[in-house]
Formats: C-alpha cells, structure tokens, sequence
C-alpha cells in the first residue's frame, strides 16, 4: 500500500558524454564542491538509487536529492548549475547617473575648484556613498590632478627615434651608457630619533630636521646590464662632469664603444665637455629631448635610490650620506639587473599623438 502511494520518480538515464562529464565533476577535491556534490547526486540516482536511499548515502537531505533529479531531468547538466542572482533592485535609474557623471566633468561648484562627494551629494539629492559608487564605476576622480608637460624641441622626433632605437638594438661592440646626475641631495638629520614602527602604527619621525649639507650624484647606467657607474661630487658644474667622464673612460674596456645617452644640459655642452669628446672618437652622444627626462633609464635608477635609501635616511654629515649612496651602488651592482625598454619609437610617437589629439578636441569643446 505504502509503495503504490509513492510518487513516481522521472526516469533518469544518462549518455555517454554526460556520464564522462557528471564523473569528471564529481571526482573535483578542492574547487566547485556544490557543484562536485550535485554530480554525485545524479550518478546515484542514475544508477537506480531512490531518493531517500542516495541522500542516506551521501549524507544530505532527502528533498535537495529531489531537487537535483527534478534540475537535471529538465535541463540536464545545465540544470546543474546556480542560476544568476538578481540581487537588489537599482534605486537609481540610469538618467540620474549620466547626469550626475555630466554635470561632475562639465561644471564646477560655486565655492570650490572641483567636486566633493558631499558637494556633488547636495547638488544632485543623492547620498554621498552613491556619489561615490558612481564616480568609482566611471572611473571619475576630482581630487586628483597630475601634471604633464610637453616638449617643444623641434627635433623631437629625430631624438626619440635615435634614443629609443639604442634600447632596443643596441651597437655590436660597444656599451650604452644613460648618464644625468641627481643634484643637492641634502643631509638631513632629524631633530628628534624616529620611532620604530609597531603593528597598526607605522614608523613616525619628527617633521622638523637640521641641514647638514649637500651632495651631487653623478650616474652611469649600463643598459645592457643594469650595473651603475657611480660618484658624488660636492657641485654639479662641468669640472665635475668632467671628472666623471673620466671615471666611465677607466671603467670601459678600451675595444669597446660608448654611447653616451644624455640631456642638453648646461653642464653637458660646457666648452670643456666638447673638447673632451672630441678627442675621443670611440664616444657617442645621444641627447634626449628637451623635458624628457622620462626617456632616460637612469631616472629610473634615481627614482629606486630615492625610495629605497635617500628618502628615509638620516644623516649626520655629508660624508655619511656619500658613503650611503656608495654602500646602495654596490649592492645593486653585486646583483644588478637591466631596467626592461617594452616601447618601441612609433608607440610612443603614436601615444603622444593620441594624446595632443584628444587635447586639442577636448580645448575646442
């Protein structure tokens, strides 16, 4: 009597493909577990099982067994998988967010030079957190500018061309060398010892410091290797440059060319320089553009010296702090390791293009 009241279950038979792909689920052990328990479920009841008899075997209840033969009878291995969840309802139409978005690039407030969240809030009847969920989905950030500056030398483009050619092919038999020099590095020591950092508080130091002097470093960075040519001089005039020119030339094999990538630099065209160079046939000055300094490789290395020694250091004497920028070079040359040049000339002629392109639209607008 019992059995004949029982509700009959949908034949469940599988193909071959969808056994493969049910077993293949099912064996997962670390990802997808629902989905692994699902496929289980199915190969049971495939195999003849009942309802109650599978989620005994399988440790769930009797009713999510039915539910993943009902799925799986319907819509097969489709019917296996979570259905896309709707969520909230949008309580904000898509009008209200154009506008807000419109009205942040395209007007300023009356008090201020650019938007805050609370001000664009006000403005617009919308919380402030919507204001910011909008921004942060457009990508629009009104608090931040950042500073740009083209340059304006009429051989731009033969420079670039010439400079970037060098870092990607690179003369046989010969060393390229990115040369500028870091000026009026200060000593600073400051007034009151740091205090370490500790967990949830970061290191802290006092904001006022006493002068100690200055130096300049004068770099060579070998772009093949990575290794740096390095010297600090207490001034950064051409006598100096002169001198660190002579450190290169010791430190160069003689059977080898040196290519010389550097800025036009007062210092860098001195009478003495010329004169210098031009008695050496074996040297070869590549200039960069007037304000590229993004061109030369060895700004890189400054910007790494920066953040990693100069910038937190304390200093009692210059004397300290040359022997400081001396001790950094000689680890970075113990393992040194080239700065990667992924742009070729066209992609950044290209990009300035792009660049002045959507300015100029942007000004006519």
């Amino acid at each position: 009597m019992e059995h004949s009241m029982a509700r009959q279950l949908a034949a469940l038979i599988l193909s071959d493909e969808e056994r493969t792909e049910l077993k293949a689920l099912a064996g997962r052990r670390k990802t997808a577990q629902a989905l692994a328990l699902r496929a289980r479920i199915v190969l049971a009841c495939a195999a003849g099982g009942q309802n109650k008899e599978v989620a005994a075997k399988l440790g769930v209840v009797e009713m999510t067994v039915g539910k993943w033969r009902r799925r799986f009878v319907q819509d097969r291995l489709e019917g296996l998988r979570d259905e896309p969840r709707p969520g909230a309802p949008r309580t904000i139409d898509d009008a209200r967010v154009e506008a807000t978005i419109v009205r942040t690039l395209e007007s300023l407030p009356k008090d201020a030079t650019h938007w805050s969240s609370r001000g664009m809030a006000k403005e617009s009847g919308l919380s402030v957190s919507s204001v910011q969920r909008i921004w942060r989905a457009f990508g629009v950030q009104p608090h931040r500018m950042e500073t740009f500056k083209l340059s304006t030398d009429p051989d731009f483009v033969a420079k670039v061309r010439d400079v970037v050619g060098l870092y990607v092919s690179p003369p046989q038999r010969a060393v390229v060398l990115c040369v500028d020099e870091k000026s009026q590095i200060q000593a600073l020591d400051r007034s009151q010892p740091m205090l370490p950092m500790r967990p949830g508080q970061p290191t802290r130091r006092s904001h006022d410091y006493t002068r100690h002097g200055t130096t300049s470093l004068f770099a060579a960075l070998d772009i093949a290797t990575g290794k740096v040519i390095g010297k600090c001089y207490s001034r950064h005039r051409a006598a100096e440059f002169r001198k660190f020119l002579d450190e290169i030339e010791t430190a160069v094999p003689r059977g080898l060319d040196v290519h010389l990538v550097m800025d036009n630099y007062a210092t860098h065209k001195a009478p003495l320089i010329r004169n210098w160079l031009a008695k050496r046939p074996r040297w070869h000055v590549h200039l960069t553009p007037t304000s590229s300094s993004w061109l030369n490789q060895v700004e890189r290395f400054f910007a790494l010296i920066t953040d990693k020694k100069i910038r937190r250091g304390i200093y009692r004497s210059v004397q300290a702090l040359r022997a400081d920028i001396m001790d950094f070079i000689a680890h970075h040359n113990a393992d040194p390791r080239p700065f990667k040049w992924s742009k070729s000339a066209d992609e950044i002629l290209a990009s300035i293009e792009r660049f002045c392109r959507y300015n100029t639209q942007a000004q006519a607008s």
